[in-house]
């Protein structure tokens, strides 16, 4: 049983958030969602918060990689040391949350407006073992975790002496509660909850529309990346600490089974499955359901403007449930 030690502050900033949420001992829930998951947070529609989260990489690993105690943040170690092994669920992303937003109910939608992405240390983290990732495990008899410098000053990552990767940091796993029948769900696979999206296109300034099945929906975030390849095909992004601005709005009118996103120049619908071809389809029928519903296209237009207009990327392919999200180009609309 956690002990809510919340640490909240108000700010009177202008433009600041509403609340704080800090990652603690007692608020993460760590490698779940869940419908019976207790509250670290109550907050109204409309209300914006900062929260920190915190990399999937364990203290033990930073440091036997490299990193340097000093350098590695004194929440996570708190967590690794206090959250015990019987309040851990399945999965391996120590999440911050759940926040409860009053009013949400099953059937509405939580429009996620993120609104400001900062990374928390001038490092990331890749890792993979033989037994994880797009190839089998005859492809390399040995895994390996790699350190690598973030340069937050020129907005790189330094992934060795020639090679430079822009930063482009986003939050690999935002969801809320699934339905009740569903348990304590793994927050390895994304569903109909969000959860593990694993989708770099949601940076700050963007948003993302998720279907409510518990009361409060009970929102978290984590797996904080400050790049990724789509498709993700060793298992780990550039994984680091991240906080995160966030505003919650309940929409009763919006009715999604799925969840969409939304840039400033697209609009992305989803499709998640532990078939890849599945995953194609779902998303094919879910950009077709955008379309007529939203542009008021027949099926049979919808369908061919996703054939030449719209482009299907693998999100990843690693999280057990495969995921393929269709970027609808907001310009071709006149």
């Amino acid at each position: 049983m956690k002990f809510l030690c919340v640490f909240l502050t108000a700010f009177t900033a202008a433009q600041a958030a509403d609340y704080q949420l800090k990652a603690s001992p007692s608020t993460v829930a760590w490698g779940y969602y869940w419908y019976q998951a207790k509250p670290v947070l109550r907050i109204k529609s409309g209300d914006s918060v900062e929260i920190q989260t915190m990399t999937t990489s364990s203290p033990t690993s930073l440091a036997n990689n490299g990193v340097k105690p000093e350098d590695i943040q004194p929440e996570l170690k708190a967590i690794y040391e206090q959250v015990k092994r019987e309040d851990r669920g399945p999965g391996g992303h120590v999440l911050t949350g759940p926040i409860f937003i009053e009013g949400a109910e099953p059937g509405d939608v939580l429009e996620v407006r993120i609104q400001k992405i900062q990374l928390s240390t001038p490092y990331a983290s890749n890792g993979f073992s033989p037994n994880r990732g797009v190839l089998p495990p005859e492809d390399f008899k040995t895994g390996r975790t790699k350190i690598i410098p973030l340069d937050m000053q020129r907005n790189v990552a330094k992934f060795s002496d020639n090679i430079e990767i822009p930063l482009h940091p986003f939050f690999g796993s935002m969801g809320v509660a699934p339905d009740e029948s569903k348990g304590r769900l793994n927050s390895a696979p994304p569903g109909e909850h969000a959860g593990n999206l694993d989708n770099k296109e949601l940076v700050a300034g963007t948003k993302l529309f998720i279907p409510v099945h518990a009361p409060g929906a009970l929102f978290e975030v984590g797996d904080g990346h400050a790049g990724q390849g789509n498709g993700e095909v060793d298992i780990t992004a550039m994984e680091t600490s991240l906080v995160g601005t966030f505003q919650f709005i309940v929409r009763k009118d919006m009715h999604l089974k799925w969840p969409r996103g939304e840039t400033p120049t697209h609009w992305i619908a989803m499709g998640l499955d532990p078939d890849l071809t599945q995953a194609l389809i779902l998303a094919v029928r879910e950009t077709i359901d955008f379309l007529v519903t939203e542009k008021h296209l027949s099926r049979e237009d919808a369908y061919a403007l996703a054939s030449v207009g719209i482009d299907f990327d693998v999100t990843q392919a690693v999280d057990g449930t495969k995921g393929v999200h269709a970027m609808i180009p907001k310009s071709i609309f006149k």
